[in-house]
Formats: structure tokens, C-alpha cells, sequence
């Protein structure tokens, strides 16, 4: 049989603000204070009148009992009660913004080492808007990706410390103490970077959103365009530089032979992505699709059809893993060495 649940122990709560109960406690001998030495809660700072009826009934669950305060306290965290103001809630790693139209994962960088990322298709300016400002305030920085050119230009004029690329349907916001906006890293800045990689020049779009992702991770790219499997030559002419890079995005329409190609001559993770470039047996890129699925290269992995973000994403996390495990190798003592 299920216990009826306990009783809070503490000080049962009064909704009534100006109740007794909510003043500050009073020392022993409180009996012998005048009425002007007692402290009281200022009446500007009553918060009766800024509850919701949500959270006013939330509270007399507690005070009924009915209701424990740690479920009171998760009802808070994770619901969006009463209000679509722009409202933190939650720990560090959990928190979160309300904001009228979508509920923003602050705590997502915490958790994931990179910010929620805004899709931008199906949303006006003003809801991007309204999110970005959301992780500005947070101290983040934004990316939107598959923007809208209309709503792009009004976000560049709302917030001067960002960048379009037109090609890629990305928009990119930084703070302003990193003034201006951050251009694609050159890879012999950094010791470990990502091969961005087209069969063709018409999967350029494609490629823009990936290195626009690595950019926004502040992962360095090198970039290769054009060297599909139709002329070979091309590939073999590129190795030397492509055997520097930690991972790879290769991205393919047509039949998708070339992450597979490329992959049996580097010994990086090859990211895969399909396009939907080519004729119409290529069926808006499911045949690419499953001809790297049916890869038999090892280090072959796919993403989803002409997810450049997908496959940039994937290999900026692989590398910001070896940027640390670097860091953290250089800065071991010689004495925490064991034979």
C-alpha cells in the first residue's frame, strides 16, 4: 500500500505575504522590541503581486502537503510556468531561457562543450532574434543555420558582430570583445584540423554550411573542391596536404563514390556526406546515401542527405577531443609518467 506522502517539516507557507510566518525570525527576547524595531519585508519587495497563479497554487500544495519541496522545486525548473519572458531557469548545466516561442538550452555548452544551434528554416526574424539575444546575454555565441536571406539581413543589422555566408544559408553571431566576426581558421595556425572535401562544385553549398560550423567551433579548415572520382588525378594531387588533417568531411551527389575513395588513402574518420546533387536516379541524394552506407571502407561514417552542419559538427568535436588530450599531455608532470 502506498504512504501517503509526508508533510513538509519546515515552516508551513502562508500565501498571504504579509504574514507573520514570512517575516525574518526574531530573536529570543523579540517579545521586548517596539513595533518600529522589527523587521519587516518591504512592501515593494512583497512578491504577491508578480505570482502566477501556476506558482501560487504550486505553493499551496507545498503548504498543504500534498506536494514535496523538491517536487516543487523540479516543477519549477523544468516547466514554463506563468510567464514567456525571457527567464533562466535550472543548475548551470541544466539551465534555460523562456522566451515567447521557444525555451533556449542554455546549459547545452556546459554539457556538449558548444551552444545550441538555431535551425533557422520555419522561423521569422524575430523569434531568431529573440533566441540569439537569449545566448548573447548568456555570453554565446550563435549560429543559425538554413537562414532565410530576408531574415539574414535584418539579423546583420541587429547585431553588427555576426556573418552571413549566403552560400552556406548560415549566420554566425560572436561577442564583442571578438570584433569583427571570426574568419575561417587557417589550418598552419593549428596542430589539428578538418579536410573539408567536394566531389563537385555544385555541392559547394553544402560545404559552405560545414566549414561555417568548424568556424563557429573554432576549428581550423583546410578546403578542397572539385577532385570527384571522375578524374582521379585530382585526388592523388591533393593527398600530401589532405595526410595532415585529423578528419575529414567528404561530400558527394551523383553516385557518392568519393568519401569511400578517399578514405582507403587516409587513416583519419572520414565524415560522409550525401548530397542531393545529380539526375533523377539519384533520387534527391538517396542513392549517394546508401552507396556510403554500403561502404567498405572502415573509417567511413554517414550523416544525414546535404547535412553539411551534421558532418562539420561531427569532425569539430573530434578535433576539439585532441586539442585537449593535447593540452592536457603537455601539461602532465614528469613524475605522473608510470613505466
Amino acid at each position: 500500500m502506498q504512504e501517503p506522502k509526508k508533510r513538509c517539516s519546515s515552516t508551513s507557507i502562508n500565501l498571504n505575504f504579509d504574514s507573520p510566518r514570512l517575516q525574518p525570525p526574531m530573536p529570543d527576547d523579540a517579545s521586548q522590541l517596539s513595533q518600529s524595531d522589527r523587521p519587516t519585508l518591504p512592501q515593494s519587495q512583497s512578491p504577491s503581486a508578480s505570482l502566477s497563479p501556476e506558482i501560487a497554487a504550486l505553493i499551496a500544495e507545498v503548504a498543504a502537503g500534498t506536494t514535496s519541496v523538491a517536487e516543487a522545486i523540479s516543477a519549477l525548473q523544468i516547466a514554463n510556468i506563468g510567464s514567456t519572458e525571457n527567464v533562466r531557469i535550472g543548475s548551470e548545466a541544466e539551465k534555460m531561457a523562456v522566451i515567447d516561442g521557444a525555451t533556449v538550452d542554455l546549459g547545452r555548452q556546459r554539457r556538449c562543450g558548444f551552444g545550441e544551434v538555431i535551425y533557422g528554416e520555419g522561423k521569422d526574424f524575430e523569434l531568431i532574434a529573440r533566441i540569439i539575444d537569449s545566448q548573447i546575454a548568456d555570453a554565446q555565441t550563435s549560429l543559425v543555420t538554413r537562414v532565410h536571406p530576408e531574415a539574414a539581413e535584418k539579423l546583420k543589422s541587429r547585431f553588427p558582430h555576426s556573418h552571413h555566408d549566403a552560400i552556406g544559408r548560415t549566420f554566425r553571431t560572436h561577442l564583442a570583445s571578438e570584433a569583427p566576426c571570426p574568419a575561417p581558421i587557417d589550418p598552419e595556425d593549428r596542430p589539428f584540423h578538418v579536410a573539408v572535401i567536394t566531389a563537385g562544385s555544385t555541392d559547394a553549398a553544402v560545404a559552405a554550411e560545414a566549414i561555417e560550423t568548424l568556424t563557429w567551433m573554432g576549428v581550423a579548415v583546410s578546403v578542397f573542391t572539385d577532385i570527384g572520382v571522375a578524374g582521379p588525378q585530382r585526388l592523388i594531387h591533393a593527398l600530401p596536404k589532405l595526410r595532415k588533417a585529423s578528419a575529414a568531411v567528404v561530400i558527394a551527389g551523383m553516385e557518392g563514390a568519393l568519401p569511400p575513395v578517399v578514405a582507403g588513402h587516409l587513416s583519419i574518420p572520414i565524415f560522409a556526406v550525401p548530397t542531393s546533387v545529380g539526375y533523377g536516379a539519384t533520387l534527391g541524394g538517396l542513392t549517394p546515401l546508401l552507396g556510403m552506407l554500403s561502404s567498405c571502407a572502415a573509417n567511413v561514417a554517414v550523416v544525414n542527405i546535404d547535412a553539411g552542419f551534421k558532418g562539420g559538427y561531427l569532425a569539430g568535436t573530434i578535433i576539439r577531443q585532441l586539442e585537449k588530450a593535447s593540452i592536457h599531455s603537455t601539461h602532465r608532470s614528469p613524475n605522473s609518467s608510470t613505466n
